[in-house]
């Protein structure tokens, strides 16, 4: 029995029409729903963008106005300087210069002596820390509980060890060692004044940093540490030639923070010293707070500002430049 040409090519599926002209899905309620998300994620963000926006941009923009002007903080204009305020801070004015120098020279050794101290002393004990099989979550609670100590508190613990009765003395008096104790105070005397400051300065920076090194140890595939030690590599040649180069990245970091701190810190400073004994502890970021607001100098938050923004640009250098030695070496 055939089948009627009629009925077959009822049968078959009709070609589509000439031009592609298609029904598409109506979309409509998607790209309301899509418009809808998207306005309820701005409409969250939107107070922290405000609140950037006032003070972030706004205070960044207006300090480096500021920076150009000389302005006390109490009359109602500015007087408009131009670049004297900076000439003033480098060279040119016989009593601001000279503080700056000084002041300069101090925040040099810091930023020298407070990184390779914390390296120094962070990375090895994040070894010990690594290879400890028991109480390892308390000691490095232990360890950290420095940084998460408020800054305030501290600086008035260290300051009174440090006194001439204080903790320090006592401890090398009963060693027999009491000619290397102070009696004015370790941070009396303009000798050990500054180094004092440097060694607080490190005992707070390396908690962070050895925890960071203790987290880039145990990412280390313990492969390469079996092979070094099947060639005959001991701990320490395991640890110098193998461990030390995989953290580099770690070591980089920990320097551009320490380099950063000796820049714009000063809380330290200000609370123990106040720049003293005879302005020998008295580093940058200090003096850019002594600049604004005490009153044995003019207050100026002009020249306060110009010396922050040159904090600022000395900082941007140093991290371009230990960005740039770090991409080097990988």
């Amino acid at each position: 029995m055939t089948t009627a040409p009629g009925r077959a090519a009822a049968a078959l599926p009709l070609p589509a029409p000439a031009g592609g002209a298609r029904t598409a899905p109506d979309g409509g309620p998607r790209r309301r729903q899509r418009v809808r998300e998207a306005l309820t994620g701005y409409s969250f963000i939107a107070p922290a963008v405000v609140l950037f926006c006032v003070l972030g941009l706004y205070t960044v923009g207006y300090g480096f106005a500021l920076s150009f002007a000389t302005w006390n903080g109490f009359t109602p204009s500015w007087t408009w300087v131009g670049l004297d305020n900076y000439a003033d801070l480098l060279w040119r004015d016989p009593v601001y210069a000279p503080r700056v120098h000084h002041a300069a020279l101090n925040t040099l050794w810091v930023m020298v002596c407070t990184p390779l101290l914390t390296v120094a002393v962070s990375f090895p004990l994040a070894v010990l820390l690594h290879q400890a099989r028991r109480l390892q979550g308390l000691l490095r609670s232990v360890y950290f509980l420095p940084y998460v100590t408020s800054g305030v508190a501290v600086a008035f613990a260290w300051q009174y060890i440090l006194q001439p009765d204080g903790a320090v003395n006592f401890l090398l008096k009963s060693l027999g060692l009491g000619s290397l104790s102070q009696p004015q105070g370790w941070l009396g005397n303009p000798d050990t004044a500054l180094p004092t400051m440097i060694v607080v300065t490190v005992w707070g920076a390396v908690p962070v940093s050895m925890l960071l090194y203790l987290t880039g140890l145990q990412g280390i595939d313990r492969s390469l540490l079996e092979a070094a030690q099947l060639d005959g590599a001991g701990r320490w040649r395991t640890t110098t030639a193998v461990v030390w180069p995989l953290v580099r990245p770690i070591t980089a970091i920990t320097v551009l923070l320490g380099l950063r701190e000796s820049l714009q810190g000063f809380q330290l400073f200000l609370v123990m010293t106040a720049g003293g004994p005879g302005d020998h502890t008295n580093v940058l970021g200090l003096e850019a707070y002594r600049l604004a607001f005490l009153k044995d100098l003019a207050p100026t938050l002009g020249l306060s500002s110009a010396l922050g923004w040159l904090l600022f640009a000395a900082a941007l250098v140093l991290a371009l430049a230990n960005l740039r030695a770090l991409r080097s070496r990988t």
